[in-house]
């Protein structure tokens, strides 16, 4: 309600142009409006210096280092609705927009740069230095050794997040995508588009957890490749909403497309289909917004493993789909950038260059089948809009 309002009062295009965002519950800022004025006390504490605000990366430096050690940097930053992504600082019309003094905001230090060291008794023993932080999608497309313009990357987790390389220049997204930062080669900021999606690996485990048709997320890929197609079953799974590119926080999940003849294996595959539905979706918005020819997608995460949705989005987005062997790119990201700070990896072309052959997922569907399924998928999201 207070990010429609804020919209309705016109302060949409302030966010968008400041930090790269739309003005969505998913991001901080209303959080901590809301706790403000709702928490005892909260605000007069803040107001003593006893209350800072910070996203995760802040929280765990911090129980690592000890005392009053509050830092965050760019990447992480950049999800508060409260950071300017082009001059890399807190903003002050922002947090006057929602209520927050820039002092109740943690330094913001450069990804690849000094962190502190560990107190020794909360890291086994021995104090190490922390010598780097980022984001996890943005260290998953470091990690992947996206650092070319227009190197494309998704990865799988209980959300997906697709993540578009544009270098040193910002691009600007007509399509509902966010504009967000990412890392340079040697560790410093350039910028990426993002589609942000809520709810796919999470599905799995609502088939497992809610619904009870398989024993675990493993069994669902047999169970889907057990029937050819969804016999017309589509699953949209706005569990939590729908992020890029509808950015609907009230859409509702349905399956949709049911007869008697639908059973559990139908539903398995509509669900990993809805999945790749959802990432295709972002796929075409990119391709309208850049005009470049997208011909590839690196693909990690978890869900990554699961070869029946690699090659649905194969299809879906038209696009060869390579795999590494690891699929936690998102470790190995912030493994590389803290060996490029440290001087351990003194060129990450290096170990990116030695890593293995990827399993390929080339796309088999015909392009005007393939437009047709999507025309399809987008009449059901527009059945569960709450708009």
């Amino acid at each position: 309600e207070r990010c429609a309002e804020l919209r309705g009062q016109g302060h949409e295009p302030l966010v968008r142009e400041r930090t790269g965002l739309v003005l969505d519950p998913y991001f901080s800022g209303t959080k901590i409006e809301w706790m403000l004025g709702e928490v005892p006390m909260l605000r007069a504490r803040a107001e003593r210096g006893e209350v800072v605000f910070a996203t995760v990366d802040t929280l765990v430096a911090q129980h690592l280092v000890g005392g009053e050690h509050w830092c965050t940097e760019p990447t992480n930053a950049s999800r508060t609705m409260l950071f300017d992504i082009e001059r890399r600082t807190w903003d002050a019309e922002l947090c006057a927009l929602f209520g927050v003094d820039v002092s109740w905001l943690p330094e913001v230090r450069a990804s690849a740069g000094e962190f502190g060291a560990s107190e020794a008794g909360r890291t086994g023993g021995r104090s190490i230095p922390i010598r780097g932080m980022v984001g996890d999608q943005q260290s998953a497309l470091f990690g992947q050794a996206c650092f070319a313009p227009g190197s494309l990357k998704v990865t799988f987790g209980t959300g997906t997040f697709l993540l578009l390389n544009t270098g040193g220049k910002r691009s600007r997204s007509s399509g509902g995508l966010l504009t967000t930062l990412a890392l340079a080669a040697d560790g410093t900021v350039s910028f990426a588009l993002e589609g942000s999606v809520f709810t796919s690996g999470a599905v799995v485990q609502w088939l497992r957890d809610g619904l009870g048709i398989i024993e675990s997320a493993a069994e669902v890929e047999s169970l889907a490749r057990s029937v050819d197609d969804t016999g017309g079953v589509f699953l949209v799974p706005a569990f939590a909403g729908l992020g890029a590119p509808h950015w609907d926080p009230d859409a509702r999940a349905a399956i949709l497309g049911m007869t008697r003849g639908t059973n559990r294996a139908h539903i398995a595959r509509a669900a990993l289909e809805g999945i790749a539905f959802q990432n295709a979706e972002l796929v075409e918005v990119l391709r309208a917004d850049t005009g470049l020819v997208l011909e590839r997608l690196l693909a990690d995460g978890g869900a990554a493993s699961n070869d029946l949705l690699l090659e649905l989005q194969a299809d879906l987005a038209g696009l060869t789909i390579l795999r590494p062997d690891s699929v936690e790119a998102t470790a190995r990201g912030a493994a590389l950038l803290a060996g490029l700070s440290s001087g351990l990896v003194p060129d990450v072309h290096t170990p990116a260059a030695l890593a293995e052959t990827p399993d390929t997922f080339e796309p088999e569907l015909p392009e005007d089948d393939r437009l047709q399924r999507l025309a399809a998928w987008r009449d059901a999201v527009s059945r569960i809009s709450s708009r």
